[in-house]
C-alpha cells in the first residue's frame, strides 16, 4: 500500500510526511478526546452506560497494573497504560471505517498503525519511558541489573533486550494491522461488498487483541524497569 507523501523543506533539509497517516492519527485522537469528554461530563454515583463502560476499562487496566507493579506504581503509570490501549484500539478500528471509499491520488485513509513509522514512534516512546523511570528508580545500575561474571550470556541477552523490545513492539502491531487490511482489500477486489464482512469482523477482534498485547507488554516492561531486584 502506498502512502500520500508530502515533501517539504525544513532548515534546508527535505522532509517527507505520510499525510494519510497523519490525518487518521489526528482523527483517532480527536475521537478519543470527544469520547472522554462525553464519558466524564456528568459523573454520577449511579453511572450511565457510557460511564459504566469507561469505569470498566479503567478498572481493568488499573488492576492489571497493580498486579504487575503494585498499587503505588500503578497509580503513577496508569495514565500511559490507558492512553496506549485507547489510542491503539481506536487507531486500529479507524481502518475498518469506510474511509477507503474516499479516493486519493495516492495512498488511502487506513489505520495509522499500518504505517511502520507510527508503530515505531509509539514503541520508542514506551522504551524511553521505561528506561527513564528505570534509571530514576535504580540509577545507572539499571543498565547492569542482569550483570553477572558467571552469566555473561544472560547479561548480553538482557542488554540486547533493551534494543530488541521496541523493534518487536513496532513490528508486531504493524504487521498484524497491515496484513489484515491487505486481506480485506484483496477480498473486496475479488468478490464484492458483502463477502468481506466476516473478514472485517475478524479484524475488529484482531484490533482489540493487538491493542491489548501492545499495552500488556508495555506494562510488563515498565514493571521490570522499576523493580529493585
Amino acid at each position: 500500500m502506498e502512502h500520500w507523501v508530502c515533501t517539504t523543506s525544513i532548515f534546508g533539509h527535505s522532509v517527507s510526511f505520510n499525510m494519510d497517516t497523519l490525518i487518521t492519527m489526528w482523527a483517532s485522537m480527536l475521537m478519543l478526546i470527544v469520547l472522554a469528554y462525553f464519558t466524564t461530563r456528568k459523573l454520577n454515583m449511579v453511572p450511565s452506560k457510557l460511564q459504566l463502560i469507561g469505569e470498566g476499562i479503567v478498572k481493568y487496566f488499573n488492576d492489571l497494573a497493580k498486579s504487575s507493579m503494585g498499587n503505588d506504581n500503578a497509580q503513577k503509570h496508569i495514565a500511559i497504560v490507558l492512553t496506549l490501549f485507547m489510542f491503539i484500539l481506536t487507531a486500529n478500528l479507524v481502518g475498518q471505517l469506510p474511509l477507503k471509499l474516499i479516493h486519493l491520488a495516492s495512498g488511502e485513509f487506513a489505520s495509522p498503525n499500518n504505517d511502520i513509522n507510527m508503530t515505531a514512534a509509539m514503541a520508542i516512546v514506551v522504551s524511553i519511558y521505561y528506561i527513564y523511570y528505570g534509571v530514576q528508580k535504580n540509577g545507572f545500575r539499571f543498565f547492569f541489573k542482569g550483570f553477572s561474571v558467571d552469566g555473561i550470556i544472560i547479561t548480553l541477552v538482557d542488554t540486547l533486550e533493551l534494543f530488541v523490545r521496541p523493534f518487536s513492539l513496532a513490528l508486531r502491531l504493524f504487521a498484524n494491522i497491515f496484513a489484515g487490511e491487505v486481506l480485506v482489500a484483496t477480498v473486496v477486489s475479488l468478490t464484492g461488498i458483502l463477502c468481506p464482512l466476516p473478514f472485517m469482523l475478524f479484524e475488529i477482534f484482531v484490533a482489540l487483541i493487538q491493542a491489548l498485547v501492545f499495552t500488556i507488554l508495555s506494562t510488563t516492561y515498565i514493571s521490570l524497569a522499576i523493580q529493585e531486584e
